[in-house]
C-alpha cells in the first residue's frame, strides 16, 4: 500500500478510524507476504562492522536507569569530543536492536512497536564518530552492521540546513534520522498504522534519550524540519519511505 492513505491522518488521535477498517481485508488477513522487517541495502554499499551494543550497554551504562528518568532532559550544546564506536553502537542498540526473531514477519526489539511491525528505520549523519569517517549511514540492526551510503564532510551542515537552520545540529556528534516505511505497518493495520507509526517514533526516541544520559551524552528531538530537504539528504522517496522523527546527538 502507498503512504498516501495516510490521507487519514484528521484521525491521528482518534480511534474512530479503526471503526471504519475492514480487518478481513486487510493484506495480513489475505495472507499477502509481509513486507521485509529490513530495508535491503545497496549491493555496492560499504558495511561497517558494530561492536555489540547489548554488551557496550551493559559495560558503558553505568547510571541507574532511575536517575536517567529523572534527570531527562533535551540538551542543544555538546562538546567537539567524539563519540565512541562502542557508544554508536549502543545507542543504536537501544532505539532499534534486535532481541529475537520469532518469524520472518515478527522481530522482538529493544523498542515496542504495534504488531512487532517496526515500520522504522534509522539513519545517522555521523560527523565526530571514532573509527568513522563523516557522511551519511544506515544500521542495519538485523546484521549489527551500519552501510555506508555517502562520505560527506559537510553532512553536518547539510543535516542542519534539512532542519531549517538549527544550527546545534552541526554542532551534533552524530544526528539519528528516523523515517517510516508505512507498508510494513500497512500490512497490518491500513488506514490505522499512522497512527502507530507515530507512536512508535517516541518509543524509539525516548529510548535514545535514556541510553544518552547513561553514557554522558545527552539528544534533543527535532520535529521542526524541511521535509523534502530531509528526504533528499537520506535518499528516500518521500512516499514510501520519509522522514518522521530527529535527533542529534554528543557529548556534554
Amino acid at each position: 500500500m502507498s503512504s498516501k492513505r495516510f490521507e487519514a491522518n484528521r484521525f491521528f488521535l482518534k480511534d474512530s478510524v479503526r471503526q471504519q477498517i475492514d480487518f478481513s481485508r486487510t493484506d495480513q488477513s489475505r495472507r499477502l507476504p509481509a513486507p521485509p522487517l529490513q530495508k535491503p541495502c545497496p549491493p555496492d554499499a560499504v558495511r561497517v562492522e558494530l561492536p555489540d551494543g547489548s554488551a557496550a550497554l551493559a559495560r558503558l551504562g553505568r547510571m541507574p536507569l532511575g536517575e536517567a528518568i529523572a534527570r531527562r532532559e533535551s540538551v542543544r550544546d555538546y562538546t567537539a569530543a567524539p563519540l565512541a564506536i562502542e557508544e554508536l553502537a549502543l545507542l543504536l542498540w537501544a532505539t532499534q536492536g534486535v532481541r529475537e526473531v520469532v518469524n520472518p514477519a515478527c522481530a522482538l526489539r529493544t523498542v515496542p512497536s504495534a504488531g512487532a511491525r517496526h515500520a522504522i528505520e534509522t539513519y545517522l549523519a555521523v560527523e565526530r564518530v571514532e573509527s568513522l569517517a563523516p557522511g551519511l549511514y544506515r544500521y542495519l540492526p538485523f546484521d549489527g552492521q551500519l552501510a555506508c551510503l555517502t562520505l560527506d564532510a559537510r553532512i553536518g551542515r547539510q543535516a542542519a540546513a534539512a532542519c531549517l537552520g538549527q544550527d546545534f545540529v552541526a554542532a551534533a556528534a552524530v544526528t539519528f534520522f528516523w523515517t517510516a516505511i508505512p507498508a510494513r505497518m500497512e500490512w497490518r493495520y491500513d488506514l490505522a498504522a499512522h497512527k502507530v507509526i507515530a507512536l512508535d517514533a517516541g518509543h524509539v526516541c525516548q529510548n535514545l534519550y535514556l541510553a544518552c544520559g547513561s553514557i554522558g551524552a545527552g539528544t534533543c528531538a527535532i520535529a521542526a524540519y524541511n521535509q523534502d530537504a530531509c528526504d533528499r539528504l537520506l535518499g528516500v522517496d518521500g512516499d514510501e519511505e520519509f522522514t518522521v522523527y530527529i535527533a542529534p546527538v554528543g557529548k556534554r
